[in-house]
């Protein structure tokens, strides 16, 4: 069938080296690792500590954490083997395109735009939240603007724009910019860290794994599909509270997938895209499980505050000078993960653009800067629109579907891969395939059916729109259904 038809990696391959259309090669592995953290450590490590621990699993959070890095690990290590054999901007759906067919790799195309725009919006958002708070203890009111009875955010706004400028000036700029600020994160993050030590007593740890309990759980739209389905509430603590939070805190790692998306841009991408990947997920566990030993160490894990955990437990203890310290390091963070996500949207809205699944006028780089400038101020002006003007709260849930649903794309099309085309150099190989792969995406699959019936819906709608441009746009203008049928 044609929605079927593939294009092949000698073919994405030579399409990313066509003139107008190629992007320079400017990053290194360091470079790749640094965004990775950039883009995962936000402010969920100083929130979703809080949130786990007092709610599902008690001291034993830090092996939630350990859970979720090994599922996303499983994911981690397909996407390593994908980047590195296709080293093409566009991440997921580059990998679908060259493995299941058109119509698949226009759908996760479609996912991962809507995913990388809502989290840069949401984050956003968040992100004016710390500088609000941060202004107000140094003495200073920000005053609120409303447009024809909305409540404006311009100062999320201001940052989408300054950040969008920052991505058409160069990746390598970005790249050191994105630097600078992982730097000052992780620097706070160390410091927390290390003074938390101090403060820590042993009683908070006992019992390490709390007494299991069930839950009611939630009604309606809100319950997770999981109870709907077959009717299972979720535990909390015990051994299954490891896990139901595993499946909370999961979500802070989302964004190690982003590096893909920048291999184009990558020198070595056959040697730098896996040590990025993996790299990242490796330094950012390290540091969640830090952080998450420290704060139940310092305060009983029942007397945890969920919007400030660490920030308050340092305040009970006389330090609240370290509150600030923390809100400087959330700041930090939250720049880094909206100019990435912003990064990865521009990239895959390239790849389909050069494609032709899109207007392909989109596609052209810079002449100086060797940018998508058009596809970089067309995203920066939709999220700054989303995070001025939409209260997105309640949507934040979609960029978490659309991760998982792309990380089981990545995971099936590595084994498709490894069987149409086992002739291709492969300079980073994911081990134990198909299980490997088998158990990403039944991992996947289960934490997926623990998000709330509502969300499904609205992904639902969202990827039936996707069809119906699909339709009506795409499968009139694709590059490979004009091109003549290539080897897989």
């Amino acid at each position: 069938m044609a929605i079927f038809r593939t294009k092949s990696v000698e073919q994405s391959i030579a399409d990313a080296d066509e003139g107008e259309h190629r992007l320079q090669r400017t990053l290194s592995a360091l470079d790749l690792t640094v965004f990775g953290i950039g883009v995962i450590v936000g402010t969920g490590i100083f929130t979703l500590t809080g949130i786990a621990a007092k709610n599902y699993a008690g001291p034993s959070v830090a092996l939630s954490f350990v859970v979720a890095a090994v599922v996303c690990g499983l994911a981690a290590l397909c996407y390593a083997e994908f980047a590195s054999t296709l080293p093409v901007a566009g991440s997921a759906y580059t990998f679908a395109y060259a493995t299941i067919g058109e119509f698949p790799a226009w759908i996760i195309g479609w996912d991962l735009m809507l995913e990388m725009a809502l989290g840069a919006a949401v984050v956003a958002v968040g992100w004016s939240g710390y500088v609000v708070s941060v202004l107000e203890s140094l003495g200073v009111t920000v005053p609120v603007l409303s447009v024809g009875g909305w409540s404006f955010n311009y100062l999320a706004v201001l940052v989408v724009l300054l950040l969008t400028w920052l991505l058409i000036a160069g990746v390598k700029m970005s790249a050191r910019f994105n630097l600078v600020m992982v730097t000052v994160k992780v620097a706070v993050i160390l410091l927390v860290v290390f003074a938390g030590l101090f403060f820590v007593s042993g009683a908070n740890y006992t019992p390490f794994v709390p007494p299991a309990r069930a839950t009611e759980g939630a009604s309606g739209l809100a319950a997770p599909l999981v109870q709907v389905l077959f009717g299972v509430t979720p535990t909390v603590f015990g051994v299954a509270g490891i896990f139901t939070a595993a499946a909370v805190v999961f979500f802070a790692y989302i964004g190690f997938d982003v590096v893909a998306t920048a291999a184009e841009e990558t020198r070595r991408p056959h040697r730098d895209l896996p040590i990025g990947i993996v790299a990242s997920l490796a330094v950012c566990t390290i540091l969640y499980v830090a952080v998450s030993l420290v704060v139940v160490g310092m305060r009983p894990y029942a007397r945890l505050t969920e919007s400030a955990p660490l920030a308050d437990a340092f305040k009970e203890v006389g330090q609240p000078w370290l509150a600030g310290v923390i809100s400087v390091g959330g700041i930090s963070g939250l720049t880094t993960v909206i100019l990435i996500l912003m990064l990865g949207q521009s990239r895959v809205f390239f790849a389909m653009s050069r494609d032709g699944l899109l207007p392909r006028g989109l596609a052209v780089v810079h002449h100086r800067f060797r940018t998508p400038y058009k596809i970089s101020m067309i995203i920066g002006g939709v999220t700054a629109i989303l995070a001025g003007f939409i209260p997105l709260s309640t949507l934040a849930e979609m960029v978490n579907i659309g991760t998982l649903f792309a990380f089981v794309v990545v995971s099936v099309g590595v084994v498709v891969l490894r069987r149409t085309r086992p002739d291709l150099p492969r300079s980073f190989r994911a081990p134990l395939v198909p299980w490997l792969p088998a158990a990403s995406v039944l991992a996947c699959v289960y934490l997926m059916l623990h998000l709330a019936v509502e969300t499904w819906l609205r992904f639902i709608v969202w990827m039936l729109l996707g069809v119906v441009v699909y339709y009506l746009y795409s499968t009139r203008h694709s590059r490979v259904g004009f091109r003549p049928a290539r080897r897989r």
